[in-house]
C-alpha cells in the first residue's frame, strides 16, 4: 500500500509564492524519484519538476524553470515544490506522482511511467 498526499495548494495573487508538500507513506522503497505535474481544465497533464533520489538532480519543465524548485526531505519520505512569481497560467491541479517500477529509463515528463499518484491540490493564480 502506497499513499501520496499533496497539500499546500490556495488561492493566490499573481507574483506570490506557495509552497506544495508531497508526504509518501507505505512500500515506497524511498522512490527513487518522485516529480510534478499539473493539469489544467480541458488540458493535458503536464510535468512540472522532477528530483531524484539525492537530491541533487532535478528536471524541470521550460515553462516553470527560474520560478519553482523541487526538493525532497527523504528522512521524511517527502516532496516540495516551491512556486515563486506565479502566473494565471500556472493555474491548476497540482500531483506529485512516483513511479510503478524501481526506475525508469529515458527522461520523466510521461505521465504513463508513473504507478503512484496523489489526489491532487488546487492552485488558483488570480491576477
Amino acid at each position: 500500500q502506497v499513499q501520496l498526499v499533496e497539500s499546500g495548494g490556495g488561492l493566490v495573487q499573481a507574483g506570490h509564492s506557495l509552497r506544495l508538500s508531497c508526504a509518501a507513506s507505505g512500500r515506497t522503497l524511498s522512490f527513487y524519484l518522485m516529480s510534478w505535474f499539473r493539469q489544467a481544465p480541458g488540458k493535458e497533464r503536464e510535468f512540472v519538476a522532477g528530483i531524484y533520489r539525492s537530491g541533487g538532480t532535478t528536471v524541470y519543465a521550460d515553462s516553470v524553470k527560474g520560478r519553482f524548485t523541487v526538493s525532497r526531505d527523504n528522512a521524511k519520505n517527502t516532496v516540495y515544490l516551491q512556486m515563486n512569481s506565479l502566473k494565471p497560467e500556472d493555474t491548476a491541479v497540482y500531483y506529485c506522482a512516483a513511479p510503478s517500477r524501481l526506475y525508469i529509463s529515458g527522461t520523466p515528463y510521461h505521465p504513463t511511467d508513473y504507478g503512484y499518484w496523489g489526489q491532487g491540490t488546487q492552485v488558483t493564480v488570480s491576477s
